[in-house]
């Protein structure tokens, strides 16, 4: 069943008046009513491509947050062929925040790590809706320099609210294990690309993200802090999340404009999560790309040509 956004309304009225034809037609067998399905679908069809061509920042952390966007298991499984999980960190435990592991990706070995936010209840438990503790980022740690070590690409999901903020995970080192997987990347000798799926949240988004390459879909938002965490510290009220959201440019369009991020995935018409297969095999086609362009350099360029590149986004930003 799908889920709507609050503003989907008008496209839901018009699909669900379509639902309620077709069931007519089939006791009806009426071609009058077919004709009036076809009238109303291409009615729909137009309201949500001219809804979707003028999103507001806040419409779009919407819809990066919506609960049927493809999440990192469904990229893993259309994407990655054998792939082998890796679990735990060697140190604490294992997070299953974060999904790592070995893989092929369009026949080429490759390390793969991505957040994972659950498509259920049980699921989002499982996985802590997305939100690490300091061990899921030193598991990253640890297969980014396996990877570098055995000179493996490396591809992250990204899609997570923000690391952990609970009193255990801080007890553990959460800032310095999201430092340090910050750093991993970038010292990497290897190119690595990472995909913002849905919701790039804070420092628990940049500590995967800080890659040679950076794909972001269409409607996916990356940012310092949510909007709703920016209005309650700015305006000490989360009801001015939709101002906040207008301010703090966080869509895939202003970032590609400041150089924070390298290209853009155009979802389908409506969003990722109305063709993930779709969606996904756009984001498929984009980390290609990337890889690429990043395939002829030797292990020295690639990681000084990364580091300079973060840090032209401050000169820039500046």
């Amino acid at each position: 069943m799908r889920t709507y956004l609050d503003f989907e309304k008008p496209v839901a009225e018009l699909e669900a008046k379509v639902e309620e034809l077709r069931a007519l037609e089939q006791s009806a067998g009426s071609v009058e009513i077919g004709e009036e399905i076809a009238r109303i679908e291409g009615k729909a069809a137009e309201a949500l491509r001219e809804l979707y061509a003028h999103l507001t920042p806040w419409q779009k952390a919407q819809v990066a947050r919506h609960p049927q966007r493809p999440h990192c298991v469904d990229y893993l499984a259309s994407l990655i062929s054998d792939f082998t999980p890796l679990a735990g960190d060697r140190k604490f435990g294992e997070d299953e925040a974060i999904i790592g592991g070995l893989g092929r990706f369009r026949g080429e070995g490759v390390c793969v790590i991505g957040q994972e936010r659950g498509a259920d209840t049980e699921g989002r438990l499982k996985h802590n809706f997305g939100m690490a503790r300091p061990e899921g980022y030193r598991k990253a740690v640890r297969l980014m320099e396996m990877a570098d070590h055995f000179d493996l690409p490396v591809i992250a999901f990204v899609d997570t609210a923000g690391a952990y903020p609970g009193i255990g995970a801080e007890e553990r080192g959460q800032a310095e294990a999201i430092a340090r997987s910050t750093a991993t990347c970038l010292n990497l000798n290897v190119p690595n690309v990472a995909a913002i799926v849905g919701e790039g949240g804070s420092g628990g988004a940049i500590a995967l993200a800080t890659a040679s390459r950076i794909i972001m879909l269409e409607h996916a938002i990356y940012s310092v802090i949510s909007p709703e965490g920016a209005a309650s510290i700015l305006w000490r009220d989360t009801g001015k999340a939709q101002e906040a959201a207008q301010n703090m440019k966080i869509t895939a369009d202003d970032l590609l404009r400041f150089g924070a991020i390298d290209s853009i995935v155009r979802e389908p018409v409506g969003g990722a999560h109305r063709d993930p297969a779709a969606a996904i095999e756009a984001t498929g086609e984009a980390i290609a790309a990337a890889f690429e362009d990043l395939r002829q350099l030797d292990r020295e360029t690639v990681r000084r040509q990364r580091r300079e590149k973060f840090l032209a986004i401050g000169r820039t930003i500046a």
